[in-house]
């Protein structure tokens, strides 16, 4: 981090606590609550742990209305969400290091302890919630691969020992509608074993118009429950059993392609890029789908053992299902399609995904108390991914689903078809140990060694497997690699007082490579006319290893009502992942580069009086290309990088008469430049996002208005490079939610 940036964050900080030192703090005003936290898979108070996270209680979730994870990523700096094209894309950027289209993770997501094997997961509704916290930096020494950003670390409402309940109905914009309900409570007279039962239901016709088809692009109905058996008979076992379900109905590949001359099919050769674009209408001509199934089931076991410490068995079982058809490139009306011009017909397009997977972790966590305590365990997890991807004639007669094998529908003739399975398999063991060597200084060194083994067969058949334009990629090609890294941390925590932490380490994340589609390495590295030479493709891309060095101090103030928190970082990416469209075969590849990170966070969180709350923050990312194969490159922003995020808010909370209070809450947030690809051809500016929720609460009942992105800010989630070795072309873009509004009701029992 340049020395200039160091200072502004330097001078924040200093100003920021001046400021709050002003504020007019009474002295029987309540202070912040302890949070208590597990980011090192044990209970500790947020204000002591060595590491930078940001934590969301039940009364924030409650507070801010989140109900899906871009609610409180967007409160998280350098932290950001891109969502684009289906709902199982949704890249998380933390600190710079990002995700890409079919990629591996930047961060590992844990729901209830145990880790989501998929990433197409992890954007879905978020109910009966009680802790939510963001982990920044690697964490692969206790996480695991793909970590290497961060984690997320996802706790469910426990069930509880006696009866109750609450129900959830809500109303907005869109035609918009939310309902839920949870129950839980003990079974039986002895009150061993409990339960918790959860269901959400979503349902809006949409907020993006469709200007073509008419309507708007994006309708979703969602369905999703959720299970929990916990059993503890004694002090020394307790058994978790977790079952959900989610089932998601939306449409999927609503892209907008500008052109600068609409009536000329090939202006998109020449339209320069442009990700501020938001006055292209969506005007694709089949709606589409986009289902989603998502079944999970996990066991986790706590035994008490010999000498106060617990061993712990995680068992889990996974399955994505997902179905995604639309437009296919340019996204138009079939007369005025770039297909229609070219081969005198229009193409749609379909893709179906589907992983199943099963983990098992057992690990020993030593005693809590003590001079030394540490954590030992080994994972295992198994994964079989199947993927197809093929464009059809579009015969105005709508598109249809196509899955493991090509349409032999009249209706809709293939055209191009893709498919490959994987059969992966992945072990680690890993070790914690944290040595107290006085009151005030403390060493935690973490390691954990990962090998990933993974099997591609192309599924591919004749003739499709000739339009790769590669003739030695057949069908029943077998492919195999193994990426294993050992993860080393280690962190050091001094802390002068009892209020204030200090802490700095050095740790390494890592996440696998993987396999593009067979033969494409040839076809990028000399592609048909009019296409140049594709740079950074070929048939594997490699594993992403992430070397970060940070220093952070973090400390309560005025009587413990003010948090702040302060961390500096440097990061170097070694081959990080980068997306890439080839049109000669139409294809959807990772690519390799190397950047460097640098960067920081400010968090401030003040209790003004006991009805009034307020936080700021601030993150800035520095991200530059140290190296690819294209040389031209070196010295451009990263992709999807934003170079800087802010967030404020308030609350109030106004008691009134009879046990109701008054509520309101206000949260404003500012994303920075953002740059979407190696060449950096576009940025999207700066973009200003307000949202608000107030009402009145009691003990039992609340009722609130809320609304998102107030003052109707038009911008695009997403722009993502077109025509890859084509001088000139003016990318995909997927727009953001436009306002939302509603209101809603709770009641407890």
């Amino acid at each position: 981090m340049n020395s200039f940036v160091g200072k502004r964050i330097a001078i924040l900080f200093l100003a920021a606590v001046g400021i709050a030192g002003a504020l007019p703090v009474h002295s029987q005003t309540a202070g912040l609550e302890e949070v208590v936290v597990t980011a090192r898979k044990r209970d500790e108070s947020l204000k002591d742990i060595p590491v930078t996270v940001d934590v969301f209680s039940q009364a924030t979730i409650e507070s801010a209305g989140i109900q899906k994870p871009q609610d409180f990523i967007s409160m998280v700096p350098n932290v950001t969400l891109v969502e684009t094209q289906n709902a199982g894309n949704a890249f998380v950027v933390v600190r710079g290091v990002s995700q890409a289209r079919n990629s591996e993770p930047s961060v590992a997501v844990l729901v209830d302890g145990v880790l989501e094997t998929n990433p197409a997961e992890f954007n879905q509704e978020l109910f009966d919630i009680k802790q939510i916290e963001v982990l920044k930096g690697p964490q692969g020494a206790l996480y695991g691969r793909s970590a290497i950003g961060g984690a997320i670390i996802i706790r469910t409402q426990d069930p509880s020992e006696h009866f109750e309940g609450r129900v959830r109905a809500g109303y907005g914009n869109g035609s918009s509608e939310r309902a839920q309900v949870g129950i839980s409570g003990p079974i039986g007279a002895a009150k061993t074993l409990s339960y918790r039962c959860s269901y959400n239901y979503y349902n809006t016709d949409g907020f993006i118009p469709s200007t073509y088809l008419g309507g708007n692009a994006d309708p979703v109905r969602d369905n999703a429950a959720r299970l929990r058996l916990v059993w503890k008979p004694s002090d020394a076992f307790t058994g978790d059993l977790r079952l959900s379900i989610d089932r998601l109905r939306t449409r999927s590949l609503y892209f907008v392609i500008p052109r600068v001359v609409e009536s000329d099919p090939f202006a998109t050769f020449y339209t320069t890029p442009d990700a501020n674009n938001v006055t292209t209408p969506i005007t694709v001509n089949n709606q589409g789908q986009n289902d989603r199934d998502l079944d999970t089931a996990s066991l986790k076991l706590d035994f008490a053992a010999p000498g106060g410490g617990t061993i712990s068995s995680i068992s889990a079982y996974d399955k994505t299902s997902e179905i995604l058809t639309g437009d296919s490139w340019d996204f138009r009306p079939r007369t005025q399609s770039i297909f229609q011009a070219l081969i005198g017909t229009d193409l749609n397009q379909s893709q179906y995904l589907e992983v199943k997977s099963y983990s098992q972790e057992l690990r020993y966590t030593s005693p809590t108390a003590g001079q030394f305590r540490w954590i030992a365990g080994g994972y295992y997890v198994h994964t079989d991914r199947f993927i197809s991807t093929g464009n059809m004639v579009d015969t105005g007669n709508g598109v249809f689903p196509v899955y493991r094998t090509p349409s032999t529908n009249p209706l809709n003739p293939q055209a191009t078809f893709l498919a490959d399975s994987q059969n992966n398999s992945a072990w680690a063991v890993f070790a914690d140990g944290t040595l107290e060597i006085s009151k005030q200084l403390e060493l935690d060194v973490a390691i954990r060694y990962d090998e990933d083994r993974r099997q591609n067969t192309t599924d591919t058949p004749h003739p499709f497997i000739d339009q790769l334009l590669d003739p030695n990629a057949t069908p029943g090609e077998v492919r195999t690699h193994t990426w294993s890294e050992a993860q080393p941390k280690f962190t050091l925590r001094y802390q002068p007082g009892e209020d204030i932490t200090i802490y700095g380490g050095w740790s390494r994340g890592f996440r696998s490579g993987g396999f593009n589609q067979t033969g494409v390495g040839a076809v990028a590295l000399n592609p048909p006319p009019p296409y140049t030479r594709f740079y950074g493709v070929h048939d594997l891309f490699n594993a992403e290893v992430a070397d970060t060095t940070e220093l952070g101090i973090k400390g309560q103030f005025l009587d413990r009502h003010l948090n702040a928190g302060l961390s500096v970082f440097h990061t170097k990416s070694t081959n990080g992942y980068f997306f890439v469209f080839l049109a000669p075969n139409s294809t959807q590849n990772l690519g390799n580069l190397d950047a460097n990170y640098d960067g920081a966070e400010l968090e401030l969180n003040a209790r003004v009086t006991d009805h009034f709350n307020a936080y700021a923050n601030y993150g800035y990312t520095n991200s530059k290309i140290t190296r690819m194969e294209d040389p031209s490159v070196v010295g451009n922003e990263a992709p999807l990088v934003s170079r800087s995020t802010v967030n404020l808010g308030l609350q109030f909370h106004q008691p009134l008469a009879n046990g109701i209070s008054g509520t309101i809450r206000v949260d404003w947030r500012q994303i920075g430049r953002t740059w979407w690809e190696p060449y950096n051809q576009t940025s999207r500016d700066p973009v200003s996002l307000l949202d608000a929720r107030g009402g009145f609460e009691a003990n039992k009942w609340s009722a609130m208005l809320w609304g998102r992105n107030l003052t109707d800010k038009k911008y695009n989630a997403e722009y993502s490079p077109g025509s890859e070795g084509l001088p000139g072309n003016s990318g995909f873009l997927w727009k953001a939610l436009p306002r939302q509004y509603g209101a809603e009701f709770t009641y407890k029992f």
